[in-house]
């Protein structure tokens, strides 16, 4: 009963809470991108500033940079993913793109600068057709193809009995893990929204589709910014600044290099993940 009583009490807040739109706006496209600042973010799921789960975060993104997103878990970085794609407003501190708030543009168009590839797949019951469309209504057959092979999802489509027109059952029960997640970056590819935040996109599949996956995201990240929250270090070496989270606070940034060198928090982090590898392979070896 009291179980109960607490998701009834959540249950309405979200019943009380005002509409994001009277009236559904048009599809937009966002055309161009120079950056995107959040400036000393502070966010609480009750609106208080004493009951902070992220605190003043800050930090500057240029059109075309990877920024790594990384640390352990419950440190913020999904909640961060959250407050960029409009999902929650910030409690303290603000988020621009190109200095124009999200208040200031709408929350229509402010979405309209962002895709997501989330870890956790989200498809919607219907068709192959229909799921890739999703990320861009107007496109045409010949851009969801296009979108399909850039995302090394074109060959096992055509492989089903009735190719993109294939019902893919509840959430894409009738497809595995990594088809699922090809599906979702040939959306994110015809989305061709110039930010793009990928929630470790591959933590959840074997290493066979972790590299067709892989491969496809390295494909869409081509002329994109992009964001990557990231649990494996070794995959963020390359990125063009790092973001050290832990406990909601943004406790160091910097480039791979220049982390290791300052012997902190990612100095840490990044040897014990090494560490952990270099055993696994060692057992592996031995077994």
């Amino acid at each position: 009963m009291q179980q109960a009583l607490a998701g009834a009490e959540r249950i309405f807040q979200i019943i009380d809470a005002p509409k994001e739109y009277e009236t559904l706006p048009e599809q937009g496209r966002a055309k161009s991108f120079r950056s995107l600042t959040i400036s000393n973010v502070g966010f609480s799921y009750s609106n208080s500033k004493e009951d902070l789960v992220l605190r003043n975060v800050h930090f500057h993104v240029k059109a075309g940079q990877t920024i790594a997103i990384v640390g352990g878990s419950g440190g913020g970085k999904s909640t961060l993913f959250k407050l960029l794609l409009g999902l929650y407003s910030p409690t303290s501190g603000w988020i621009e793109i190109d200095n124009r708030s999200g208040d200031s543009m709408g929350l229509r168009e402010y979405r309209d600068y962002f895709s997501l590839v989330p870890q956790e797949t989200i498809l919607f019951t219907g068709t192959i057709r229909d799921n890739i469309l999703d990320g861009n209504l107007e496109a045409d057959e010949a851009s969801v193809i296009a979108a399909a092979k850039k995302a090394n999802a074109y060959d096992f489509i055509m492989k089903l009995s009735e190719g993109f027109d294939t019902a893919i059952g509840e959430r894409g029960s009738r497809l595995s893990g990594g088809q699922k997640q090809r599906i979702a970056i040939a959306r994110a590819i015809l989305r061709d929204a110039p930010i793009l935040l990928l929630d470790e996109a591959t933590a959840a599949l074997d290493n066979e589709s972790e590299k067709i996956v892989q491969d496809a995201l390295t494909k869409l990240m081509v002329g994109k910014t992009t964001l990557i929250i990231a649990h494996r270090l070794t995959t963020v070496q390359n990125a063009d600044l790092i973001l050290v989270m832990e406990n909601g606070n943004l406790v160091e940034q910097g480039t791979h290099d220049a982390l290791l060198l300052a012997r902190g928090r990612y100095h840490s982090l990044y040897y014990t993940q090494l560490e952990e590898s270099e055993d696994t392979e060692k057992i592996v070896q031995e077994a």
